[in-house]
């Protein structure tokens, strides 16, 4: 997999330090050489854990002693015998903090470049020279071929309804981890004619799930579908949600409400931040995990305003904006802010500000949110009352969040004074309502019901409405990652060690062998179709040249069967389809060999690099055999003469060419420039 997957990732521009060390497995495996396989000592990332844990440590006694530890261990005691590496504006930066005893989170900020300069040269070098690296390769090979099927997941109990479909718990086979599965049926999609609906909510999850990580908003982490369903699998929220909670608890008071304030606050940034509106903003989609933490949920309503601001009436009435609710008025992330504010109301009063003696009319809803001015309660503190009125203002231009500075402006206002905003991020306060375990904190299963099969009797989808679906499937990489690290990693590894020493010390690295020293392009396993009597998918171990293709067999006992460039007319430009599979089909000159070749593998990209590196090949060859013909007319004198040997004869008659560097080839084989044959197998 190295030598497929490390070509694969040098193309797409990702094996460098910054883009290994921030994925989650990366970032293990590179410590894991660190730690473990690099001979010389790598302190550098010791000192960088020591700030990571420094940084998000939110007792400020704690914090001070974290910071004279780190200070006199990897600071001055480097100082003290001249190993410091680093510059004197990061020693100077942090000695002037600590002198006036002040500890802010950044204290150490100044190391973290220098650190990542350091670790950017010699040790992520010979990391990738390392087994590391193969298993990096390995995981991030796994994760590019990953197809989710509905057979990847045990489903259980339903635990919420839409207008699309169903939500169910699940978890997923591999790994164990519990998600929630939200399922659309395609035909009722296509019925109520959603299908932008459906696909608007696959990219607004994949927007605001893709990135650093946001506790505060129900994100995916996978989408696939089957031929008649579409499936989210989200973080699931087993609490309940708020609107639950506030007819089964009554109103909140201002601390409490402060809690879900502060926490939405920063969902509400992640999205604004991503130049996304949410436009459905009430405490039903609220939803509460096991330990009363709160995420928003349910993006399909939610819209990218980065190219074009919105100006549909969408949401929920008495919570729209009124730029919202007037037609034709486009509009930004200053809607969620007015709805923030009607959402913190009802928590307060268990109602809409401008849902008035518990009216349903719509039209009237809409009404008092255009005209009217909300009166709040003296019972309120000044300090929140200010905030309401901040939020609740018509006129956009005075609106708190909606003058510039967005969600800042909203964290500074006095009713949050006092909060710790960096210990809201890592949910470090203390929920003020832990949903009771056990119970299901909504509906019952009973009462959500199911759907009337009998709606989509006669809506048959096609392949005009399967092919809208096409690109549907995706996997956030980070969230995978952070998956399997939670889960498998370490025992899989240990697994995979184990086989891997019993493989080498049986195959003596026979193909194990890195072919650093020798030309080969590519090495790995391959499928390829044949066999002496039934024809059959036989493995074998394929090394590619620039002048041949060698495959072996896998118990390595017979010589490599050879397949020299010269001897293949084409490479097929596109896969083709054979025996169910995606392959690449390998045509030969008339009268060599059965007429083909026919190659496969299970892995995706695996097959794309083969397929890219044969054709890459052969064409070379071709190139190189067209010049040597030209060499060879002018020296014997046969140039444009009827009976002129071509390249291919005189390689086959084992003739030396000059610039040929020194080898001959034999059995009609290319002679490629290059040195003398090495031990590795390379060719001359």
């Amino acid at each position: 997999v190295r030598s497929v997957m490390h070509k694969y990732l040098e193309k797409e521009n990702e094996v460098n330090f910054d883009k290994i060390f921030n994925q989650v497995l990366g970032y293990l495996l590179f410590r894991d050489f660190c730690d473990n396989v690099s001979e010389e000592p790598v302190p550098h990332l010791k000192f960088y854990e020591e700030i990571k844990a420094y940084e998000k440590t939110e007792c400020h006694d704690e914090r001070r002693k974290q910071a004279r530890d780190i200070y006199d261990n990897y600071i001055m005691k480097e100082m003290l015998s001249h190993t410091h590496e680093y510059s004197k504006e990061a020693v100077a930066h942090v000695q002037k903090y600590l002198m006036k005893n002040e500890v802010p989170v950044n204290l150490f900020e100044p190391y973290i470049e220098e650190i990542f300069h350091h670790l950017r040269g010699e040790p992520f070098r010979k990391f990738l020279e390392s087994d590391k690296y193969t298993r990096f390769c390995q995981w991030k090979n796994l994760e590019l071929n990953i197809q989710l099927t509905m057979n990847d997941f045990s489903v259980h109990r339903i635990i919420g309804r839409g207008g699309f479909g169903e939500v169910y718990g699940c978890r997923k086979a591999d790994t164990g981890k519990m998600y929630a599965m939200k399922c659309l049926d395609k035909k009722r999609i296509k019925m109520k004619q959603g299908e932008t609906l459906a696909l608007n909510e696959r990219t607004m999850l994949s927007l605001v799930s893709t990135g650093v990580d946001c506790p505060f908003i129900v994100c995916m982490t996978y989408a696939f579908h089957t031929p008649d369903k579409l499936c989210f699998i989200l973080d699931l929220m087993n609490g309940g949600d708020l609107h639950y909670h506030l007819s089964q608890h009554g109103v909140f008071n201002e601390s409490d409400m402060k809690f879900y304030a502060a926490e939405v606050i920063l969902g509400l940034e992640h999205m604004h931040k991503r130049f996304i509106v949410y436009r459905d903003l009430k405490p039903a989609n609220i939803l509460l995990d096991e330990n009363g933490h709160v995420r928003i949920s349910d993006l399909g309503l939610a819209c990218d305003f980065s190219k074009k601001k919105p100006h549909a009436s969408v949401g929920t009435h008495g919570y729209m904006a009124p730029e919202v609710l007037s037609k034709g008025t486009p509009y930004d992330s200053s809607a969620d802010w007015f709805s923030f504010g009607c959402m913190l109301y009802k928590l307060l009063k268990g109602h809409s500000p401008f849902r008035q003696h518990k009216t349903k009319d719509k039209h009237e809803i809409d009404r008092m949110t255009l005209t009217m001015n909300v009166e709040l309660p003296e019972s309120f503190s000044k300090e929140l009352r200010d905030l309401l009125e901040g939020l609740l203002q018509r006129d956009i231009d005075k609106r708190l969040g909606c003058k510039g500075g967005g969600a800042e402006e909203v964290k500074c206002h006095p009713f949050f004074a006092g909060i710790d905003w960096n210990q809201v991020y890592y949910q470090k306060y203390t929920p003020p309502l832990i949903p009771p375990r056990g119970e299901v904190n909504a509906a019952d299963a009973f009462d959500i019901g199911s759907f009337d099969e009998e709606d989509t009797k006669g809506i048959k989808l096609t392949e005009q409405d399967q092919e809208l679906y096409r690109y549907f499937p995706l996997t956030i990489s980070e969230r995978w990652q952070q998956e399997v690290a939670e889960t498998v990693f370490e025992t899989v590894n240990t697994e995979a060690d184990k086989l891997e020493q019993k493989r080498k010390a049986k195959q003596k690295q026979r193909f194990d062998a890195d072919e650093k020293e020798s030309d080969c392009i590519l090495h790995g396993y391959i499928k390829k179709y044949g066999g002496s009597f039934a024809s059959v998918w036989q493995t074998r171990y394929a090394k590619l040249y620039p002048n041949r293709l060698e495959l072996h067999t896998e118990s390595g006992s017979t010589k490599p069967e050879l397949v020299f460039m010269d001897q293949i007319e084409e490479v097929s430009p596109d896969f083709v389809q054979f025996k169910n599979e995606q392959c690449v089909q390998v045509r030969f000159r008339d009268g060599i060999r059965d007429g083909k070749l026919i190659l496969t593998n299970s892995d995706e990209i695996g097959l794309k690099e083969w397929a890219l590196s044969l054709r890459a090949a052969h064409k070379e060859s071709q190139e190189l055999l067209g010049s040597m013909a030209k060499k060879a007319g002018k020296i014997y004198g046969t140039e444009g003469q009827r009976g002129a040997p071509d390249a291919r004869q005189l390689a086959g008659s084992g003739m030396v060419l000059p610039g040929g560097g020194g080898g001959t080839a034999t059995g009609g084989g290319v002679i490629a420039a290059g040195g003398p044959k090495n031990a590795n197998g390379g060719s001359n």
